[in-house]
């Protein structure tokens, strides 16, 4: 089985984005080439600032939820 990961994307206008994933790299190919998450395709480009791996779907789905419950301070103290 194929590892899950977790992301976090600093955008154009310094916003974080928080996604999962697959394959990290050909996810932010697309969101960097606006086939991506909406949020993201009028703040690009986006650079990878952290990257964690799972072993399930479910487990990379609630570290996301986890996540996007933090502070925006919380968020910047992870990388």
């Amino acid at each position: 089985m194929k590892p899950w990961f977790v992301y976090i994307v600093r955008c154009r206008d310094n916003s974080l984005y928080t996604g999962i994933a697959l394959d990290v790299q050909q996810r932010i190919e697309k969101h960097n080439s606006g086939d991506g998450a909406k949020y993201t395709r009028s703040r690009r480009p986006v650079k990878l600032v952290r990257k964690e791996k799972y072993a399930t779907e479910s487990q990379a789905r609630k570290r996301e939820a986890e996540i996007k419950g933090l502070t925006r301070i919380e968020k910047e103290n992870l990388f």
